[in-house]
């Protein structure tokens, strides 16, 4: 076997992610392009193959953060990433690759993001590092089946989310699935990470998720009397549906437009055959993580493996970091405009 790294497409890649089981959307290749051009990311992309049989995959990328420093991310952006191999002769490999990459590119540590279908980062591979990995457990996701009867579904869900379903869909809201409404997503979108004193992305970014993904992302928005009060891209992959990014109008909460969204985005990938819905991670003690388990998902920890490089610690990038607190505060008391505007300088230093 022979662990290499990779810088020009071979359909061999995605060939290997669709045929496992453990693979996840951030493991497709598209990623490599769209990450490097919008932020400037440094792909590393490895395999090891075995004759002309590829047995295993880690994309990776090297982020210059002007907030936390230089670090090899597996996967940035991605709430899922890691290893994904056939054997662990094969994910040694890749793990040893991986640590000469982060020691040659001077990061500061390498991280291997979770992966809730499998260890992103098996124990076989770490002989010889296995001391030194850090372990932080602020994430959960929450995954469920999802049948292709609505009446199942509604069923599935608690009885108090059920009422909010229905009293959403008595109070005039309307779903949309149009990816020609990307702008209305985005518009609702930045004003509701702003309000959680989050820097959104640049408008481009989404662009380039739909033009690279293409039926494989869709873009769903709420209207409510002409005016859109909500909305969420999602990403379709294999039998999953993920909603990614979303948000609503804090004024329109009374009307459970989130509930709305996210029944009918559920009605709609049953109806094209999806079964699993994957509703993402979350941190422990928030309102997204408290919105999802009232919908009937049991939270799974999600946790990310870190291996410190040259001797530096582990910068805490959490929004729980009392040192961030100040700036997630100015950041939710500044003017709408502004936060699109600065977001996107300010979001690539925060992989």
């Amino acid at each position: 076997m022979e662990c290499r790294v990779v810088k020009f497409f071979d359909p061999r890649w995605d060939h290997f992610v669709m045929d496992q089981s453990a693979a996840t959307f951030f493991h497709q290749w598209k990623w490599r392009g769209l990450l490097h051009e919008v932020f400037g990311y440094e792909p590393h992309y490895l395999w090891v193959e075995d004759g002309n049989r590829i047995v295993g995959i880690l994309p990776m990328f090297l982020v210059r953060s002007a907030l936390f420093g230089k670090s090899l991310v597996a996967m940035p952006l991605g709430v899922y990433g890691g290893i994904l191999a056939t054997s662990d002769a094969a994910a040694k490999l890749l793990i040893q690759q991986a640590v000469e990459i982060a020691h040659r590119t001077r990061a500061k540590y390498l991280e291997m993001r979770g992966n809730p279908y499998s260890d992103s980062l098996p124990t076989a591979a770490l002989d010889g590092v296995a001391a030194s990995v850090k372990q932080k457990d602020l994430y959960y996701t929450f995954i469920a089946p999802i049948d292709p009867s609505d009446d199942v579904n509604l069923a599935n869900i608690p009885r108090k989310q059920r009422r909010m379903i229905r009293q959403a869909q008595n109070s005039g809201l309307k779903a949309v699935f149009d990816n020609g409404r990307l702008r209305d997503f985005y518009e609702v979108y930045a004003e509701s990470v702003r309000n959680l004193g989050t820097p959104v992305f640049g408008y481009n970014y989404f662009q380039q998720l739909l033009e690279q993904f293409r039926d494989m992302c869709v873009v769903l928005v709420v209207e409510y009397q002409g005016k859109v009060v909500a909305g969420v891209m999602s990403f379709f992959f294999k039998d999953q549906v993920l909603p990614y990014y979303g948000g609503a109008i804090k004024k329109y909460f009374h009307l459970a437009p989130n509930d709305f969204m996210y029944w009918e985005l559920m009605s709609y990938a049953a109806a094209r055959g999806a079964r699993i819905f994957d509703f993402g991670r979350s941190k422990d003690g928030t309102g997204p993580f408290n919105f999802k388990r009232h919908w009937g998902f049991e939270p799974r920890p999600l946790p990310y493996r870190y291996l410190p490089v040259n001797g530096a610690a582990i910068p805490d990038t959490s929004p729980f970091n009392p040192k961030l607190q100040w700036a997630i505060r100015i950041w939710q008391n500044l003017p709408l405009k502004v936060t699109m505007a600065l977001g996107p300088h300010v979001v690539k230093h925060i992989p």
